[in-house]
């Protein structure tokens, strides 16, 4: 049980302390989202308006997009803010543990939508052959789709960071040597699953659905499994821990400010989807 969790009910959404009655954190965050929000704005303005006036090199869009792949990553980013919605909430009623499992949560989805996107790039360049000097339409869409790529990514380290954060102990005693530990079994988990999972993907695709596509799977990515599944165990025994911790209801407007910068990612993949991809088959 956190220390911070007898300290009695907390508003978590008006601090009478600061001028605005708004907690600072959270009033600097929707200050970040609304700039941000400004710069999205300009990237989808420009993809949307050379999509109008197309240049002599335009590819074939539609040959080019697999709308089943980014409905998949799309529906994978949506359920990955339901998630981070469950863990604010989780934290605000103190419960660490339930914070943690909707943190790793999320963190895994949001390491599944950037798969997909590293698994479209590929393909798009190496496949059909699109890239940043091909064509303005490839300027534009990896310009948008990739800074959108870089928000997530930026996102699961913040997650990541945060999941860290709710082990250090409320003692005092030194922790900095397990937080070490914890990032590097993130970082090997990281990209070991994104290995694994791109060998699935390439597999299913040359093979189908099928059991020669498990058997190619684990012929060519055997090690990225293992690597992955010791990760994943050794994540389990780090989180075995009965000492209270320095983490609870008081750090709720952290986990809620980290919140409001994944919804807003999530939203402006909405648009992106629905601007770059859905517009193309209307």
């Amino acid at each position: 049980m956190s220390t911070h969790a007898a300290a009695g009910a907390i508003d978590h959404h008006h601090d009478h302390t600061t001028t605005t009655g708004i907690p600072n954190k959270k009033l600097f965050m929707w200050a970040f989202l609304a700039s941000d929000c400004m710069f999205f704005g300009a990237l989808i303005s420009t993809h949307l308006i050379y999509r109008l006036h197309p240049t002599p090199n335009q590819p074939d869009i539609l040959g080019l997009f697999s709308l089943e792949l980014t409905s998949f990553s799309t529906f994978i980013l949506l359920m990955s803010s339901l998630l981070m919605a469950l863990a604010v909430n989780s934290c605000q009623k103190g419960q660490v543990g339930a914070t943690r499992k909707m943190l790793l949560g999320t963190i895994v989805f949001g390491l599944i939508f950037l798969t997909c996107q590293v698994y479209e790039f590929s393909h798009f360049v190496h496949e059909k052959g699109l890239t940043l000097n091909s064509s303005m339409f490839g300027s534009t869409f990896y310009t948008l789709t990739g800074t959108h790529g870089c928000h997530v990514a930026i996102g699961v380290l913040w997650l990541v960071l945060m999941y860290i954060r709710t082990f250090k102990p409320a003692d005092g005693s030194p922790w900095i040597l397990k937080s070490v530990v914890h990032l590097l079994v993130f970082a090997v988990i990281t990209v070991a699953s994104i290995k694994a999972l791109l060998g699935g993907v390439h597999a299913i695709h040359e093979h189908g659905a099928t059991a020669e596509a498990l058997s190619s799977l684990l012929h060519h990515e055997l090690p990225a499994l293992l690597a992955t599944f010791i990760s994943f165990i050794a994540l389990v025994v780090l989180g075995r821990s009965a000492k209270a911790v320095e983490f609870g209801e008081a750090n709720a407007i952290d986990v809620e400010s980290m919140g409001l910068y994944w919804h807003f990612v999530d939203i402006v993949w909405i648009v992106i989807f629905t601007a770059v991809y859905l517009l193309e088959y209307l």
